[in-house]
């Protein structure tokens, strides 16, 4: 089979084993099979990588303290992202072959964009298109019929660190990508923009539980607005933006309290913390089953 770069940009001619496959290499379940397991390495990669750089320098680790950080949580949020993965990646390689195959409406060349400005247009039509879908697709997760089922793992952790970021079901992760790939089946988007927002989306995820709430703003969904959704469940449903959350009714500002460190980590700000989200926890999920453990209140008290 003769080689045929899939871009004009880059080419990386196959080296003489890829040809010695009983399968060619334009076989749908060659195809199928690769870009399963590059999306289960790439996912496990990225993960490790920029959670570990996110947990080292940027994650507050006061939060061990919390009385709601859990007995050997980041060892569960790993355990629960491992699983995990493998199988959002299942779901996932079938929408990247249709992809790769031609079936939607990404393209190599700029020239091939609509117009020259939809270059860069692109990225934050994106932004706000995918972010539209995931509330929907969040909030929807968040109903009493499929909440205990598929989203209550991922709120597991009150207080996240870096590790919680993948740590889903695996139908909840998928659910909340679909936004992404239905994009590129309904709007123009050159091949490595593609790729740079899938980087930029897996790094996001991280950096809005890393516990370190930088950006005090009201139309950004930073780490300080998802601190809410975990701590309070039913509000702050988007991803990238505070829009669509004021425009449902879901919007909730993060207490002020979160941008002083010397409040931040404060006995009373954890105890109202803990005294409201126990409230709504018991209505949204019944008993509560998770193990905090007695080591981070003895931390707690020596700290406090």
């Amino acid at each position: 089979m003769l080689y045929k770069p899939a871009s004009q940009y880059l080419k990386l001619e196959p080296s003489q084993y890829a040809y010695m496959s009983a399968l060619p290499r334009d076989n749908v379940w060659r195809q199928g099979i690769t870009l399963y397991l590059i999306t289960w390495i790439f996912g496990i990669v990225t993960y490790f990588i920029f959670a570990s750089l996110s947990y080292i320098f940027v994650f507050d680790h006061a939060t061990f303290t919390h009385p709601k950080y859990l007995k050997n949580q980041i060892r569960l949020e790993i355990r629960q992202t491992l699983i995990s993965l493998p199988g959002m990646a299942v779901f996932t390689a079938p929408l990247f072959l249709a992809e790769v195959r031609g079936y939607s409406k990404l393209y190599d060349a700029t020239s091939a964009a609509p117009f020259p400005l939809y270059n860069v247009l692109q990225f934050p039509f994106f932004i706000m298109f995918t972010d539209l879908g995931i509330y929907w697709i969040h909030r929807g997760l968040h109903h009493p019929l499929v909440y205990k089922i598929l989203h209550k793992p991922h709120h597991k952790w009150i207080m996240p660190t870096p590790y919680a970021s993948h740590a889903f079901h695996p139908l909840d992760g998928f659910a909340q990508s679909i936004p992404y790939h239905v994009f590129a089946f309904l709007f123009p988007l050159q091949k490595f923009a593609y790729v740079a927002l899938f980087m930029f989306i897996n790094i996001w995820t991280i950096i809005i539980h890393d516990g370190e709430y930088v950006a005090n703003s009201p139309f950004i969904n930073g780490a300080a607005c998802h601190t809410m959704h975990h701590l309070y469940f039913n509000y702050n449903y988007g991803q990238f933006t505070t829009l669509w959350d004021r425009m449902g009714g879901s919007y909730r500002k993060p207490n002020d309290e979160l941008f002083k460190r010397e409040s931040k980590m404060s006995k009373a700000e954890w105890e109202r913390q803990c005294r409201e989200m126990e409230k709504v926890q018991q209505i949204v999920e019944g008993d509560d089953d998770r193990n905090y453990g007695a080591e981070a209140h003895r931390i707690q008290k020596k700290m406090l």
